[in-house]
């Protein structure tokens, strides 16, 4: 069935006839918009980085559940699922701290270290978003080592009052959803409003029992139970648009509480009095809510030749975890449920100066810093309390020497410093002298870090081809995690244990672009190179501690390479086709575990799929797609290897204009087969527990 697929998508595009599907930078994201290949051209020449531009209409067209699954259309964007109403987003194999979320220029602040939970953003209040493959800390600074995903809210109305109504559902785990978006504007002052509101029930998997440490535990009608949750999220923008000066203020909060698999979160589950199985829908211990609210304000003033924008921000993000009070080794019983709670405060300012040197040169040049300080408290402990500030001053050059020959380059200067308290155990522990002392967690920490930064680029265009490179160095500074982690972290099922004399990540990478259009066939290459003097890393060992295994931050010379590629045609103006794939390697060239790849590796994966569109009181569409995962036995010790696997989905869509309404309809319906498999990237497989079953999206919406 796979290989008949793939091979009607070549066919297709070897027969392909007159028709031209929409391109950014890099891929084609949006299958429904016509324009000139003159377009097309201005589109590649844009950015000699492998950029991705994601519009409104894609985003509704392809909802998946989350704002990470719904991108992970794109190659090289990938969503690592947590639990049943959470996910994050990786680029090339990179997430966490290695990417970075940008709203409205503001980098998104949250416990990004954090693995079960997803992004505190509204994905409905998303108008449009933009995906940079490779190193941006040229003009991101430090965690956008492996690319950014940046979003943008802040779209400006053009009519007196319009908006939207939309009401969306997934079957796994029975989800209903309702979101509304109102906006206006009064000659030049503007205001929008938006609320989102979400309830999820236990997520199903495609197996009745898992096992957990050679335990084997049963599952009620195959659901992972405590897994339900619910989010809320509220969004008001005031703003003043001018001929020469913009200004616009928004505040948004976001609220998410979600349970964790209670079978996953220690064995001592077994004897708890709580009956998991009651309710579908409830959330019992243990659980965790996240709430983060956001002030952001953006200004502009455009001149003659001259523009500034000035981006400011206040994030609180305040996260608590809650459990049965257990005692665990020397432990005693702890009073209260709140295991650990993360209050974290950032302020943001960046700014930014462009000129425009001549016709054919331009110059930006600016500032961004920040300070974060996270305090902790609760009976539980993985990270202690710190304080974290840096500032970086940034010059970028862009020169366009013909419309088919564009050059670019910057350099970047940034000082980090990061401050850890020091923490010792509330309870006693035995020593070896027969005494008991208060064991000491984290010791006092501050850190300074600098690194100079810089990154070359080129664009070239002729006949049917443009051509791209781009190389650089990027950075990041070891987060408070990775230098003081001490503890458990049951949601991912080991003990981490931190390294305060970790150095900055630094990165060398080289990326190219390669485009071939003619009107009718779309290809698109991109590989890449990119080598780490000192990787940070989680290390997997063979020692257990409190019952789980040791993993401990460690450095070590790292070199990835891969390549992403695209296929696409249009057989006639009814079908079109595509195939697209990415792959990945990844080696240790140094430390404990040399000629080794990373833990939890990207396999290697592949999607063949063909799409018809027609007209039926309105733009209608129905999509089939075959997506195909390699095994994985490149491992590290003590990891197990996983096995490939393929899943058949499907999608449709419809619009209907209703005067001054528009109807939008749309599904997603994901492993149609109900195939059992797991995803090497989750930590859910390491207790056996397999990825979610049949699982079906649904939303309509009505903009007026």
């Amino acid at each position: 069935m796979t290989t008949s697929i793939i091979a009607t998508a070549l066919a297709a595009c070897v027969a392909g006839s007159n028709g031209y599907v929409a391109h950014d930078d890099s891929v084609i994201v949006l299958n429904d918009v016509t324009v000139s290949g003159q377009r097309q051209r201005e589109f590649q020449m844009r950015s000699s980085q492998s950029t991705v531009q994601v519009s409104h209409d894609y985003l509704q067209q392809n909802f998946a559940g989350s704002l990470s699954q719904t991108l992970e259309g794109i190659p090289g964007v990938k969503a690592m699922s947590i639990g049943s109403g959470q996910s994050k987003p990786t680029i090339r194999g990179l997430g966490f701290n290695r990417m970075v979320v940008s709203e409205d220029g503001v980098k998104h602040e949250g416990q990004q270290w954090g693995d079960d939970h997803g992004l505190e953003i509204d994905q409905f209040a998303v108008d449009r978003a933009e995906v940079i493959k490779g190193p941006a800390a040229l003009q991101y600074g430090s965690d956008a080592i492996g690319g950014v995903l940046s979003l943008y809210t802040n779209h400006v109305p053009t009519e007196p009052m319009s908006g939207s109504v939309q009401v969306f559902g997934r079957t796994n785990n029975e989800q209903v959803g309702l979101s509304a978006k109102l906006g206006g504007r009064l000659g030049k002052w503007f205001y929008r409003i938006s609320t989102t509101l979400i309830d999820y029930a236990d997520y199903r998997v495609p197996t009745d029992s898992i096992q957990y440490y050679s335990y084997w535990i049963r599952l009620k009608d195959g659901r992972l139970r405590n897994t339900a949750g619910c989010e809320r999220d509220g969004n008001v923008m005031i703003g003043y648009a001018g001929y020469r000066f913009h200004t616009d203020v928004r505040i948004s909060n976001s609220y998410s509480k979600s349970g964790f698999f209670a079978n996953a979160h220690g064995l001592e589950v077994r004897l708890s009095d709580i009956d998991y199985d009651h309710s579908r829908r409830d959330v019992d211990l243990p659980y965790q809510w996240v709430n983060h609210l956001k002030v952001l304000s953006h200004t502009s003033w455009q001149g003659n030749g001259v523009r500034i924008d000035a981006n400011l921000a206040w994030q609180n993000n305040h996260r608590e975890e809650l459990s049965e009070p257990i005692s665990h080794g020397y432990m005693p019983t702890p009073d209260g449920t709140l295991e650990r709670r993360f209050v974290k405060n950032t302020l943001t300012a960046n700014i930014a100066t462009h000129i425009d040197m001549s016709e054919h040169h331009e110059l930006s040049v600016g500032l961004n810093s920040e300070y974060q300080r996270n305090r902790r408290s609760g009976w539980g402990f993985i990270i202690p309390d710190f304080k974290a500030s840096s500032v970086g001053l940034f010059a970028m050059d862009k020169y366009t020497i013909s419309e088919s020959l564009k050059l670019n380059a910057g350099v970047r200067v940034d000082h980090a410093n990061t401050i850890i308290n020091s923490y010792n155990d509330w309870y006693k522990t035995p020593t070896t002298d027969g005494d008991s002392a208060y064991m000491k967690r984290s010791d006092d920490v501050n850190r300074h870090f600098t690194s100079v930064t810089w990154s070359a680029g080129i664009n070239y265009a002729t006949g049917h081809w443009v051509l791209k490179a781009n190389i650089g160095k990027s950075f990041r500074t070891p987060i408070p995690k990775e230098l003081g982690a001490d503890g458990v972290n049951y949601h991912i099922f080991r003990y981490e244990r931190g390294n305060a004399d970790l150095n900055p990540e630094e990165s060398y990478q080289m990326d190219m672009g390669i485009h071939w259009d003619n009107d009718k066939v779309f290809v698109q290459v991109d590989p890449y190179v990119n080598y780490f003097p000192n990787y940070i890393y989680l290390n997997p060992t063979a020692q257990y501690v409190e019952g789980l295994q040791l993993y401990h931050y460690t450095q070590a010379r790292v070199l990835r390479y891969g390549v992403e590629a695209q296929v696409t045609c249009v057989i006639n103006s009814h079908w079109e086709t595509e195939l697209k794939g990415e792959y990945l390697h990844a080696r240790q060239q140094s430390g404990q575990k040399k000629g080794y790849t990373l833990p939890f590796s990207t396999p290697w994966s592949m999607e063949a799929g063909a799409k018809y569109s027609f007209k039926w009181h309105g733009n209608s569409f129905v999509g089939m797609n075959a997506h195909i995962v390699g095994a994985q036995h490149e491992i590290v010790p003590p990891e197990s290897p996983t096995d490939g696997h393929w899943t058949l989905n499907l999608s449709a869509g419809k619009q209907i204009s209703l005067h001054s309404y528009k109807l939008n309809i749309a599904m997603h319906a994901e492993n149609l087969l109900n195939r059992r498999y797991y995803d090497h990237t989750s930590y859910y497989r390491l207790i056996d527990v397999p990825e979610p079953g049949r699982n079906v999206s649904i939303k309509v919406g009505l903009d007026f």
